[in-house]
């Protein structure tokens, strides 16, 4: 599919070169970002069926074929092991690596999944004036595991990881409206208001991403976020497998407005 995408692919670039490190929220705004888990054959369909029963923090957008470690459906030249700024590397549910790039490790076993950001949709909350802190201060978002549970599927259990934004009451009901339109995005926020009530405890103590202030007057709102699977995975404890680090995307050429329900 040709879609003018000179952006995404130049972004890519420049990862793949080592320009671009770190976090990826509010780059090539109006394009899906994804998060990424890259695993064997042999644990590669209950993941799958792990994803498929959790749609809404698990939203399959690519899937790789054994061995193949590019999505050209996603992306021109789109390589897997090169074009995300990080990368987790773990073994048996422990994290043992974290590097730029990924193909010494590459093998021809391994299924890479491409699972559908919320940075993707913060284009159409800015555009709509809802301001994203965040993204003003050049931070990466707050991430926090919650109680939520997940649906078991295979191999593959655990509680739902999910991305904080702080905003008035008033945006918090306009970013529900507009991000129910982007269910391969992670959709509509779970939760807003008391963050206790989805078992965390502190907002200042993200477990992964930065610190991102809730002022007087405004609410935390919660979404559903593609790093659950790192939870799952540390739970479950594959041999081996590699995720994205947190908050460093995956930028594909794939427009937001490509996949939005209306």
């Amino acid at each position: 599919m040709t879609r003018n995408s000179s952006i995404p692919r130049e972004l890519r670039q420049q990862i793949r070169a080592g320009v671009i490190q770190g976090q990826t929220s509010g780059m090539a705004p109006g394009f899906v970002q994804a998060n990424l888990a890259i695993l064997p054959k042999d644990w590669a369909d209950d993941f799958l069926a792990f994803c498929h029963v959790n749609p809404k923090s698990c939203p399959v957008i690519g899937m790789t074929k054994p061995g193949d470690p590019y999505l050209p459906m996603l992306g021109e030249d789109l390589d897997l092991r090169s074009d995300l700024p990080g990368y987790y590397v773990w073994e048996n549910g422990e994290r043992v690596q974290e590097t730029t790039d990924i193909s010494s490790l590459w093998r021809d076993d391994l299924v890479g999944f491409a699972i559908g950001c919320s940075f993707s949709f913060e284009h159409a909350l800015m555009d709509a004036g809802i301001k994203l802190r965040h993204i003003e201060e050049g931070r990466n978002v707050a991430i926090f595991r919650s109680n939520i549970a997940c649906t078991p599927g295979g191999r593959f259990q655990g509680s739902m990881v999910v991305s904080m934004r702080s905003m008035t009451p008033a945006d918090a009901i306009r970013a529900i409206q507009i991000c129910t339109r982007f269910p391969n995005v992670h959709g509509a926020p779970v939760h807003f208001g008391d963050p206790a009530a989805i078992g965390i405890a502190d907002l200042n103590k993200p477990d992964y991403g930065d610190v991102v202030e809730v002022r007087p007057g405004e609410v935390p709102v919660f979404w559903a976020c593609g790093v659950t699977p790192q939870a799952v995975l540390q739970t479950s404890k594959p041999p081996f497998c590699i995720t994205h680090a947190p908050g460093s995307m995956l930028i594909t050429d794939l427009r937001i407005s490509e996949i939005s329900l209306f």
